[in-house]
């Protein structure tokens, strides 16, 4: 560590994991399951497995779903010694709902909204419901469920960090239904439907790494 005339320096990599592991300490903390992601390191992201070919946002661990957890003792343990992405496995505590920034800031604003420097919004729910027809049949909206994962702030991605909109705090850490929420963002698709419906498949699972 190095020392100038006003404080000592020390390493943005040292930084960062420290902000890191105190975030997801804090989501273990309150039943969150948490899992290590690949590091952004240039433009793509490292898990640090030598095998990995995989260049975008994914977990570090070959087993990663197996491995989640919210005991505080692994989670310091991970992130001693890089500042690995945070992710949060979706399907059981919850399920996220990831939406366009022109339909999520139109949408609910009760519940943790996590949003993305690339401008996706990501609303927790309660899990295990499906999306209703007028979502299922958006390729740019995604349900997170059992098998998936988001990635949640401080971590960061290309475009920049995620943030919350709503912080979990600010909710109480609770999640809303998620008919609930899907209901005000089907409202919130009606304001916006100038722009066309694009369609395709819908729920995303991402088994991978």
């Amino acid at each position: 560590m190095q020392w100038n005339s006003r404080q000592p320096f020390v390493p943005p990599s040292i930084l960062d994991r420290a902000l890191l592991r105190r975030a997801a300490l804090r989501y273990a903390a309150h039943g969150w399951a948490v899992t290590p992601g690949a590091h952004l390191t240039g433009d793509r992201f490292d898990c640090g497995r030598p095998a990995c070919d995989i260049t975008g946002c994914h977990p570090a661990l070959d087993s990663w779903a197996a491995s989640t957890g919210d005991d505080p003792a692994r989670i310091s343990a991970w992130w001693r010694r890089r500042p690995y992405t945070v992710l949060l496995p979706t399907g059981d505590t919850f399920d996220a709902l990831e939406v366009p920034a022109s339909l999520g800031a139109h949408g609910p604003a009760s519940g943790p909204v996590a949003v993305t420097a690339a401008g996706r919004w990501i609303f927790l729910v309660r899990p295990g419901s499906t999306l209703r027809p007028e979502l299922e049949h958006r390729l740019d909206v995604v349900r997170h469920g059992a098998g998936s994962w988001i990635p949640a702030p401080p971590s960061r991605m290309p475009e920049g960090p995620v943030r919350w909109e709503i912080h979990p705090a600010r909710a109480q850490w609770r999640l809303p239904p998620s008919a609930e929420v899907q209901e005000r963002l089907a409202a919130a698709l009606g304001s916006t439907r100038a722009a066309g419906p694009i369609l395709v498949p819908r729920q995303l699972s991402r088994r991978a790494a």
